[in-house]
């Protein structure tokens, strides 16, 4: 009786042969004609449903949005390293946020931001697509920046890889004979 399909049955033939083997009997598709049911340990069938529903939920990656802020005077040090973030959070796979914020009489010099904007999209365009156009909003330029789609290696710096020793990669590899060695 495992898995074979016993055909048309009579409903207190299959609640009957459910209680003689110990299980349940369940209605699977209810609006079929005749209504198809199964016999089964529902309470089993409903723990496995929830264990594969809680692995599938572990395997998402959830999205965030990162955000990092600048000014139109952002020094050369300062902006190499908020886009060196930038280029993390994208290879993370995460979205991310460029702020650009004016203060005084910065917001009358607005030029200055959208070429610092187009800086960052040009030094970005290999990691990421421009979701957002860069667009004002109050005193502060939001420009919104999501990864490209990249198949990622998997590479850990120190691991050899594919079972390769770190001796067998530096070296180039000796010219031998057939048999010797």
């Amino acid at each position: 009786m495992e898995g074979e399909q016993l055909g048309i049955v009579a409903i207190a033939d299959a609640i009957a042969q459910a209680e003689a083997a110990e299980l349940d009997l369940v209605e699977i598709a209810p609006l079929a004609e005749p209504p198809v049911c199964r016999i089964m340990d529902f309470g089993k069938f409903k723990y496995r449903e929830a264990k594969r529903q809680h692995e599938a939920r572990l395997k998402l990656k959830q999205i965030q949005v990162k955000e990092v802020k600048f000014r139109p005077g952002t020094d050369e040090g300062d902006y190499k390293i908020k886009l060196r973030n930038l280029i993390r959070f994208l290879g993370e796979g995460d979205k991310a946020k460029v702020t650009l914020r004016f203060r005084g009489r910065e917001m009358a010099h607005q030029e200055f931001g959208i070429r610092l904007l187009e800086r960052i999209r040009g030094d970005l365009e290999p990691h990421s697509i421009v979701e957002q156009f860069p667009r004002l909003e109050g005193r502060q330029m939001v420009m919104l920046l999501a990864p490209k789609k990249v198949v990622v290696a998997k590479h850990h710096p120190h691991k050899p890889e594919a079972g390769k020793s770190e001796s067998q990669k530096a070296s180039p590899p000796e010219s031998t004979a057939v048999g010797s060695k």
